[in-house]
């Protein structure tokens, strides 16, 4: 075994190490089944000094409520129904409003939570405070100046409480809301700015596709190539920096849970029984990935949307991140993903169909990214015909073609569309990867950007140049870059590896 894959093993677990704050995420994927307490009503996710900030920098809510109350208190016992009320409406899995408020309590009357509370200058209790979620690690001071963090003023009831709510926001929430009833869900064409959330998404969908894959025992000898490639893909260009990550620990260990030996000639199955508990410490985007919480992709149905908006958007924002020596790469490995990943039958014989008509070799990265705008596009007016028949598509999230003008006006030379389809649309290409290239890239994560939680770690090096990865899968240099400079710490590394590489000529295959 190489040097280098040891040194690389060993710098993965230096990065698990020192990964995000033990807790943070793991309290939020648990707001739906207590928040911390016992009853399993309770909504509001109870917080402590050592996960506060942890968890208010990771939330993707725009707004957070911090409650600081003590348990001996019988006003904030009796309070606390009514805190859960308003709490169920946006908290957890099946919040109703997901993504705009994170309802929390602290304790003040735990020892720990003592510095906590004398930062928020905690005179009496319950005492309520509202702000941006990032701003609460300043703390809060009477009068204070040019503070984003305010003190809630009128909240002794749930009503109340909501109807303050509703003041700052502009909204109209109402306690009897009830889950897919809300009419304020966004249509995400009229604001380019509403792709940020879908980060979240694009991180569920990766998480959840793994998952499927390894439920339905679906790695076998003639797929464990493509799942590497694709995995070297995510390594390389997925828009979630611990998803990267996470995806770089398991492509240096795939060799050892899935060893090509697993496949004998007397077999066609992997052995996988237990192949999920291998993989149990290896998961995709890291074990805090919040579950259940679509934000961009949520549709007004509970069938409707989420998992598979998720993928679209991950492929997309793949599509505009490669580089050009990588863009065939790309393709094969999306393709190829898909065909033998994708558990809908018919959707991924559809894709791979439109894959199959494809007979040059990419060259550019634009021409992939537009490849795929149109594939998907196609598959759209496909399914708007269908689901208009049968009366199957999301109401309020009906299939349209890709971009509307409302969003992007310069992508259309002439009249946007009107039910004619994408081959009907005189588009200016041009124009439509420029929208791609701003929406699926610095648009959909400036909200990890703004939280100073997403650091651009890929490597700019000469994609001409190849490595072997992997059992002999050929790998972009973008791809094997990525794997090393999974932190800082890969630095020394990729230099190394790099310079091992000169020599060697580059090898293309047309799949």
């Amino acid at each position: 075994m190489s040097h280098v894959y040891w040194i690389l093993i060993l710098n993965l677990w230096i990065l698990k190490a020192t990964s995000l704050q033990s807790g943070s995420r793991t309290v939020l994927r648990e707001i739906g089944s207590g928040g911390g307490g016992s009853d399993p009503k309770d909504y509001g996710v109870e917080l402590n000094a050592t996960n506060f900030d942890g968890v208010l920098k990771d939330t993707p809510a725009t707004y957070a409520i911090v409650e600081f109350f003590a348990h001996w208190c019988p006003a904030c016992r009796n309070y606390k129904p009514h805190y859960e009320k308003v709490a169920r409406l946006f908290n957890g899995p099946d919040a109703v409003h997901p993504g705009i408020i994170l309802m929390t309590r602290v304790d003040c009357a735990l020892k720990i939570n003592t510095g906590l509370c004398d930062k928020f200058s905690v005179s009496h209790y319950p005492m309520l405070f509202w702000g941006p979620p990032t701003k609460f690690s300043t703390g809060w001071k009477p009068n204070q100046e040019k503070s984003e963090i305010r003190e809630v003023d009128n909240w002794r009831t749930a009503e109340l409480l909501l109807n303050w709510i509703n003041k700052q926001i502009g909204s109209s929430y109402g306690l009897d809301d009830e889950k897919f009833e809300n009419e304020q869900l966004p249509s995400n064409i009229s604001d380019p700015g509403q792709i940020a959330q879908a980060i979240y998404d694009v991180e569920e969908a990766t998480a959840t596709a793994f998952d499927i894959i390894l439920e339905q025992k679906m790695i076998k000898s003639k797929t464990r190539a493509s799942l590497i490639k694709f995995l070297q893909l995510l390594v390389a260009h997925h828009p979630s920096q611990r998803c990267r990550k996470g995806s770089a620990e398991v492509l240096v260990n795939f060799d050892e849970f899935c060893p090509l030996d697993m496949w004998s000639s007397d077999k066609h199955d992997v052995p996988t029984s237990n192949l999920k508990e291998v993989l149990h410490d290896f998961q995709i985007c890291g074990k805090e990935v919040p579950r259940g919480y679509w934000m961009f992709c949520r549709g007004s149905r509970n069938e409707t949307r989420g998992f598979s908006c998720g993928l679209w958007v991950l492929m997309h924002s793949l599509s505009v991140r490669i580089e050009d020596g990588e863009s065939q790469f790309a393709f094969t490995s999306i393709c190829d993903f898909i065909h033998n990943f994708f558990i809908c039958e018919e959707c991924r014989q559809h894709f791979y169909e439109m894959c199959s008509r494809v007979t040059s070799p990419f060259k550019k990265s634009r021409d992939f990214a537009l490849w795929l705008w149109s594939a998907h596009n196609e598959i759209n007016d496909r399914l708007m015909k269908e689901e208009a028949s049968l009366k199957t598509g999301d109401p309020k999230f009906p299939k349209i073609i890709w971009p509307p003008k409302q969003l992007c006006p310069s992508c259309y030379h002439l009249q946007g569309p009107k039910d004619k389809g994408t081959n009907q649309i005189d588009w200016d290409q041009n124009e439509v990867f420029k929208f791609l290239m701003s929406y699926y890239g610095n648009t959909l994560i400036s909200l990890y950007k703004g939280k100073g939680v997403l650091a651009d770690d890929r490597a700019n090096a000469t994609l001409d140049d190849l490595v072997t990865s992997t059992n002999t899968v050929v790998v972009p240099i973008g791809a094997a870059f990525a794997i090393a400079i999974a932190s800082c710490m890969f630095g020394a590394l990729a230099c190394y590896w790099r310079s091992r590489q000169k020599s060697r000529k580059p090898r293309r295959s047309w799949n």
